[in-house]
């Protein structure tokens, strides 16, 4: 099953509210936001971390979920999952456990090996907007249903909002 059938799957086994949107396949969340005509702070961008755990113990990947308009807060994100501080894990680990492409990462978790974490600031967004597991499909997802399906425990404070410059 590729990623795409398996978050499907998952959404109707839920019952959730949600939509397919196809369009153009483009990995970036400013320009793909502005073709599926969401607001940047509903789109979830899913990035894929190493975290160093405390005392020698074996380093943990963390699905990392960001609103749009936000970057990602390295240490608060290993914090989440009892880490001492994260990076971006290698391309090839990244797209290891998440089957599909860097841009294409939808924010759910389909491996074990990969832990959740989703930014509180996501919560009250109404409607999520995320790639669906390959570039060119997006799903459009009722943020309630979102969490009735991953659980309020992954939630906490891992972004860090992006300033604008003139």
């Amino acid at each position: 099953m590729t990623t795409y059938e398996k978050l499907i799957a998952q959404l109707e086994q839920h019952q959730a509210n949600f939509r397919v949107v196809e369009h153009e396949a483009i990995g970036q969340t400013d320009v793909i936001s502005e073709i599926r005509g969401n607001d940047l702070n509903q789109a979830a961008k899913a990035m894929v971390l190493e975290v160093t755990m405390p005392e020698g113990a074996e380093s943990r990947y963390l699905l990392a979920i960001v609103p749009g308009d936000c970057k990602i807060n390295f240490k608060s994100a290993a914090r989440a999952i009892g880490g001492k501080k994260s990076s971006f894990a290698a391309p090839e680990k990244a797209q290891e456990l998440t089957q599909c492409v860097m841009g294409a990462v939808p924010p759910f978790s389909f491996d074990d090996r990969l832990a959740l974490r989703v930014d509180t600031r996501l919560r009250d967004v109404g409607t999520l907007w995320f790639n669906a597991g390959e570039l060119e499909r997006s799903v459009a997802l009722n943020v309630e249903d979102y969490f009735r399906v991953v659980g309020d425990e992954c939630c906490a404070e891992i972004a860090t909002p992006v300033t604008a410059t003139a």
